[in-house]
């Protein structure tokens, strides 16, 4: 089993950045697709950006293309999201998820799930 921890959330200004990071244990991480997955209250989780096991294929959604960059490191065990540009909109909690393909239509798909960390966009 993969066991997920996620990283790098906070409060930050409208037009700043923030660098999420996953940690993964417990499992052949190098062979999993990967995902940060948020959710806003009341809202249908949505997935913002998928990667393949070996990095080589990435998925933006609509509202993460241009503005964040997902990346992995199979070496650290990590996947982290850059996010740029970063909008009241994307006030969120934001989920860090592994499954043996890549997942880009489906949240409920993932298998593994991190706990989640708050993103706040305010000024």
């Amino acid at each position: 089993q993969v066991q997920l921890v996620e990283s790098g959330g906070g409060l930050v200004q409208p037009g700043g950045s923030l660098r999420l990071s996953c940690k993964a244990s417990g499992g052949s991480f190098a062979t999993y697709g990967a995902a940060w997955i948020r959710q806003v209250p009341g809202k249908e989780r949505e997935i913002v950006a998928a990667i393949s096991w070996n990095g080589g294929l990435t998925f933006y959604g609509d509202s993460a293309k241009g503005r964040f960059t997902i990346s992995r490191d199979n070496a650290d065990n990590t996947v982290d999201l850059q996010m740029n540009s970063l909008q009241p909109d994307d006030t969120a909690v934001y989920f860090c998820a592994a499954d043996h393909g890549m997942e880009v239509s489906d949240w409920r798909e993932y298998d593994f799930w991190g706990q989640g960390t708050q993103v706040t966009v305010s000024s």
